[in-house]
């Protein structure tokens, strides 16, 4: 493995998707210099909402929002009122098991019924139990999927919410692994 502070080390992206330069410095002060500039570096990233390969970490930053004790009617509006309940983290909110929450991007329009568009983001949590019912990333065959989990009578398989498409009925030899259940979904309007 090279050394980060050698000269020899080639220039180009490093973190921040920028070009990078060398930076000179004599030999005994490079600690001086490389340390402080990484903790800045870190304390930067720590404030910035960051996800990782689709991941919700921990280090991303905890912004509350404020929560209106009043419910927002749908039908005829109701007069604005100042009560605000505590504020909501929206980390706790939408993943409170980070270590094992994902985030993914849907393609396709086989669960529209379930209120799951083309471009949702469905938040995954790998560490719920999969059962009957409930909305699932699913690996068959090698490939993901999202779909409702039939498990019913020894019977197990996958329901599109799309009339267009078909259950997914698992053949002898197929192997089904269930990678998440869905908890939520995160629209654009």
């Amino acid at each position: 493995m090279s050394n980060p502070h050698s000269p020899e080390r080639p220039s180009g992206t490093r973190r921040h998707n920028e070009p990078t330069r060398l930076l000179h410095a004599p030999a005994s002060q490079v600690s001086l210099v490389h340390d402080p500039l990484e903790a800045f570096l870190r304390r930067l990233e720590a404030t910035r909402p960051v996800t990782i390969m689709g991941r919700v970490t921990p280090s991303a930053v905890r912004r509350e929002m404020p929560f209106m004790a009043w419910p927002v009617r749908a039908g005829f509006p109701s007069p604005a009122e100042d009560d605000q309940d505590a504020a909501i983290d929206l980390n706790e909110l939408l993943a409170p098991n980070t270590e094992a929450t994902f985030l993914l991007r849907v393609r396709g329009e086989s669960m529209t019924g379930a209120g799951i568009d083309d471009g949702d983001v469905l938040v995954v949590d790998r560490s719920l139990e999969a059962t009957h019912g409930r909305v699932v990333v699913a690996v068959v065959d090698g490939e993901f999927t999202v779909k409702r989990l039939y498990r019913k009578g020894g019977r197990v398989g996958l329901e599109a919410s799309h009339p267009d498409y078909p259950p997914i009925a698992l053949r002898e030899g197929q192997e089904l692994s269930v990678w998440g259940v869905v908890t939520r979904i995160i629209k654009t309007l």
